[in-house]
């Protein structure tokens, strides 16, 4: 059976590695400086931090026990803690940079969450976050939600549903929390598939938004919904890839 890790890492996680990578580069990491990853998940963003900082000047956050266990497993040295971002646990000292991956529209307060993070760095530090384009960039995302909508429009797309998902947004947001010479800009990674049951098995495991809402269907509704998403990925026989494409913000405290 896959864990919960598992089987976000087969979800939107296998875009992890590339989107961490692109997020460090625009944030402009440096060796020697201390990075704060907040709501890690799994550990994709937090190793790639380690790999620029060190895992000793790396620190993590997530409010989820079994995600904390994985990023831990997976980033050993770095010092990860069960934590919110509203309230974060107390590192022992400010940091040179706070990054937030995929992780604003899951918080209950994300203006305070901006605030606590800000209060986090040093003065002049960077605090950055990438969020994904639900309402045309997310292929895999958009393939989904465009199936469920056709089935049922009022499906609960995360295009419509997700309060910080555009350039703007983000700029406004990382401006009211206080921060200056706030950019945003784009990133954009992809991500490979042995074939469709590799895309569509993840959904049914229930993960994320997505895969909450295909398990809510019945049996027959889950099915034409499969046979939908198959025809808008253009009936894949093999393997295949998809393009996901985030927002990104950077302001300095």
């Amino acid at each position: 059976m896959f864990s919960a890790a598992d089987a976000y890492a087969r979800h939107v996680g296998r875009y992890g590695a590339a989107l961490s990578a692109a997020h460090v580069a625009a944030a402009g990491l440096r060796t020697g400086q201390r990075a704060l990853d907040v709501g890690c998940g799994p550990g994709a963003l937090t190793a790639e931090l380690a790999r620029v900082v060190g895992a000793e000047r790396t620190c993590a956050l997530d409010p989820s026990e079994p995600f904390v266990e994985a990023c831990r497993a997976r980033v050993p040295g770095a010092d990860v803690r069960v934590g919110t971002a509203e309230e974060p646990p107390d590192f022992g000292g400010p940091f040179d940079a706070v990054l937030s991956q995929l992780v604003l529209n899951f918080l209950a307060d994300a203006p305070g969450a901006v605030a606590a993070m800000r209060r986090a760095l040093r003065p002049g530090g960077t605090l950055t976050a990438c969020v994904w384009d639900y309402a045309e960039g997310m292929e895999m995302l958009r393939a989904f939600w465009d199936g469920a909508l056709e089935l049922d429009p009022s499906a609960p797309d995360e295009g419509r549903t997700m309060r910080w998902c555009s350039p703007d947004e983000l700029h406004g947001l990382w401006s009211a929390g206080g921060l200056r010479d706030v950019t945003t800009g784009r990133l954009e990674v992809d991500a490979a598939y042995d074939g469709f049951a590799d895309f569509w098995e993840p959904f049914e495991r229930g993960v994320g938004p997505s895969g909450a809402h295909c398990v809510s269907l019945p049996a027959g509704d889950r099915a034409r919904l499969r046979e939908a998403c198959f025809r808008r990925l253009g009936e894949p026989a093999g393997p295949f890839a998809l393009t996901a494409r985030a927002w990104f913000v950077r302001g300095s405290a």
